[in-house]
């Protein structure tokens, strides 16, 4: 038979409070006039200019007041088993557990207050007498995709959150369901995803406080479970998601909680018994209350954040065709995050672009990487890749599709190379590698190969004295082991070749005697908080994601695609041949939802295997490919690809074809999969049964993960947020697993 108390948030201030205590806690009064820079106690109790409702006034007089009804009640009683607040009054439910003293807590609830109330253009309503399930059934039927539910107050009281007219629209309308629905007066759409900018400022504002463990423990908001050692992260998130009220409640009658103590209010009071009568208890995690003793998880390399100078370990991996776009570099970069610019299939002049762009708006010391896709039988463009990138000072790429060393990677990497005062080799040019292959990591692992060296010497582009560091160093001092993921993949197992090329990592380490050792991440079905733990549970220093990137905001694609892979679950995806490397059989991994690309891909890839030349194909197959693939006569397509190559100057290679029917005939069917790419890129929809869309089902795990809540809709995602949340809940997930082992 447990008890907890509970704290009431912003709507439970009323002219008057406090009367009677501020007379016997004097020490409050003169440190909230030296925090806040007003007279509290008049605000609270007299209240004369109309302060007491306004957003920045209301929540530091709340937590004052309820602090001091809390004091109040110990006099009298001993501590309670739990603890559990309404959104502010989670910080009154922190301070009774002791995770930081009066003052710093006031300093807390006064910035909190004052981002809050300076975020503006939106609204909230109250929605009355209708289940959680049926309001969001209405949202969608209704379109209202911009709006998000704020609190989970009861189950039939429900407060929604949005853009003022959003609000005001689905006020009418549920009106009109004969639902009733009532506007709140509030300057912003608190607990949404329009207060990120708010909570993001405020988590940036709390790291620079120390907090102390929990003493007692306390339900969280956000997740309707303990709070773990992420206090800070907690509460910034806080801000800008939904109050689980409903299910916090039931958390703790799932903990054997009979008595619900309500300090300083009765609000909740009537919340809790509406609680009880209509739910049962939430029996999971029952066993996972941490001690508040034990060090912050940390998941991954701190070593890898400190020299990418980013916050997580966490990479955004860069997609084809700048579907990883400037912007989405940006968002990163902004967040202190990292993210690679997609150039593979770019112009140079876009590419140069591209960084230029990124340059501009990163010039605070932000961290971000380029792209350099592997020209397979093209090495002038990679030549030309890596004089720009190190024009443009770029210090990070990320290498892939590479089956051997190059040149240019080699040149790259080894212009990078120094010494500092000590005389230790420092590199300012780094080189992720995705693999996934053993052979191509060792590759990546070794040092520089000798005769590419002794080239690169010959030819004027490096000198001796950098060729003598590059023999002490790898190639690559992060390899990103790749397995089953959108695009190119070998379709590698994560759970049987991480460990494999972690293995080959510590013997080549071991025979090179690295000063500094080779950090191993993991990137494909990377989608989930569980995955994410899974990765660093098997010993990655860091994920990279891509699938679930592609369906953001600032992804480089079209709304069309976008709108199709939000829909997509996790066996929604299909193996095609790859337009880049269609000859040697080469596959990437699309969405088959929807469209009809991969067989179509997989029939064009049969045909050129089957015959010789185009003369051969039968002719109900050559019509079926004019009438309904190509929608144009194959020699019609022969002469736009004849046009095309002669414009880049590649005459030697129509002069084959013309003499080469197989030859001709692949390079025919690769138009298709440029024409697919393009479609689906600049939304065709018109050929939108052709769309080539690459991905892995990480992103059918994610849409499934965030099914129902605010991020369901892709136009609310930002690559940033749900990099962080991902990051968030796997600590969480973690913690709480950990917790509920060492508690069993």
């Amino acid at each position: 038979m447990k008890k907890a108390l509970i704290f009431p948030g912003q709507g439970s201030q009323f002219k008057g409070m406090g009367k009677g205590l501020f007379e016997k806690y004097p020490e409050i009064k003169i440190k909230a006039r030296e925090i806040l820079g007003y007279d509290l106690e008049a605000l609270c109790l007299e209240d004369k200019d109309d302060l007491l409702a306004q957003t920045q006034y209301t929540q530091p007089a709340i937590f004052t007041v309820s602090a001091m009804h809390y004091w109040e009640y110990l006099k009298e009683n001993p501590k309670p088993d739990f603890l559990a607040g309404h959104s502010l009054g989670e910080y009154n439910a922190l301070l009774a557990s002791g995770v930081f003293d009066f003052e710093t807590g006031l300093r807390l609830v006064h910035k909190r207050g004052a981002l809050m109330a300076a975020a503006s253009g939106g609204g909230m309503a109250a929605i009355l007498g209708t289940s959680a399930e049926k309001l969001k059934k209405l949202l969608a039927e209704g379109g209202f995709d911009g709006i998000d539910i704020a609190n989970y107050n009861t189950t039939s009281q429900i407060v929604i959150a949005g853009q003022a007219e959003d609000i005001r629209r689905a006020v009418t309308y549920f009106e009109e369901q004969k639902i009733q629905a009532i506007p709140l007066q509030v300057s912003a759409p608190f607990h949404s995803r329009y207060m990120k900018n708010a909570a993001l400022e405020f988590e940036q504002f709390i790291s620079g406080v120390d907090l102390n463990p929990l003493h007692i423990p306390v339900v969280a908001n956000t997740t309707a479970n303990w709070y773990t050692s992420a206090v800070k992260e907690t509460l910034g998130s806080q801000i800008a998601q939904s109050v689980r009220w409903v299910d916090s409640i039931r958390f703790l009658m799932g903990n054997e909680v009979t008595e619900f103590k309500e300090i300083g209010g009765h609000i909740l009071t009537r919340m809790v018994a509406d609680i009880k009568k209509n739910c049962s208890p939430l029996t999971h995690h029952k066993s996972s209350v941490l001690s508040g003793n034990e060090k912050k998880v940390f998941l991954g390399s701190k070593d890898f954040c400190r020299d990418y100078n980013i916050k997580l370990p966490y990479v955004a991996g860069g997609m084809y065709r700048g579907v990883a776009s400037p912007e989405m570099v940006i968002r990163l970069g902004k967040a202190k995050m990292f993210g690679f610019y997609g150039t593979g299939g770019l112009q140079l002049n876009e590419i140069e672009n591209g960084i230029r762009q990124i340059k501009t708006a990163l010039n605070n010391g932000e961290s971000f990487g380029i792209n350099l896709l592997h020209h397979f039988g093209d090495p002038e463009t990679e030549w030309k890749l890596v004089d720009l990138y190190l024009k443009e000072n770029i210090k990070y790429i990320e290498a892939s599709a590479f089956m051997q060393m190059t040149k240019p990677l080699v040149y790259f990497r080894v212009k990078g190379l120094g010494k500092d005062a000590h005389g230790n080799i420092i590199s300012s040019n780094q080189i992720m590698a995705k693999i996934s292959r053993p052979e191509v990591a060792e590759v990546f692992m070794n040092p520089a190969p000798e005769r590419i060296l002794k080239q690169l010497i010959a030819e004027g582009k490096i000198t001796e004295q950098e060729a003598e560091m590059a023999r002490e160093v790898p190639v690559s001092q992060d390899i990103c082991v790749e397995a089953d993921s959108g695009g190119h993949t070998d379709a590698g197992r994560a759970l049987v070749i991480l460990p494999a090329i972690r293995t080959l990592r510590d013997q080549i380490s071991t025979a090179s005697r690295y000063s500094k050792p080779i950090r191993i991440g993991l990137a494909g079905g990377i989608g989930t908080p569980e995955s994410v733990v899974c990765a660093f549970m098997m010993g990655a220093d860091f994920v990279l994601t891509g699938s679930i990137n592609q369906c953001t905001v600032e992804a480089g694609t079209s709304d069309l695609v976008k709108d199709l892979l939000q829909e997509m679950n996790v066996q929604d995806t299909d193996y095609a041949p790859a337009g880049d490397m269609f000859e040697i059989g080469a596959k990437v991994q699309v969405l088959k939802k929807g469209v009809l690309f991969s067989p179509r891909a997989n029939k064009l890839y049969t045909l050129y295997n089957h015959y010789e030349s185009l003369d051969e194909l039968p002719v109900n197959i050559r019509k079926q490919l004019e009438e309904s693939y190509f929608k144009k006569n194959l020699d019609e397509i022969w002469q736009e690809v004849k046009n095309y190559q002669l414009s880049k100057g590649n005459s030697s290679d129509i002069e084959k074809a013309e003499k080469n029917g197989k030859q001709k005939m692949a390079m025919v069917f690769k138009w298709y999969f440029g024409f697919s790419s393009r479609s689906a890129l600049n939304g065709f929809s018109d050929r939108r049964v052709d769309f080539q869309i690459h991905t892995g089902p990480a992103l059918g795990a994610f849409n499934q993960w965030v099914k129902g809540t605010g991020l369901e809709s892709w136009r609310a995602r930002h690559v940033d947020q749900i990099g962080e949340k991902l990051m968030h809940e796997a600590t969480l997930f973690f913690e709480e697993k950990v917790n509920t082992i060492y508690n069993n």
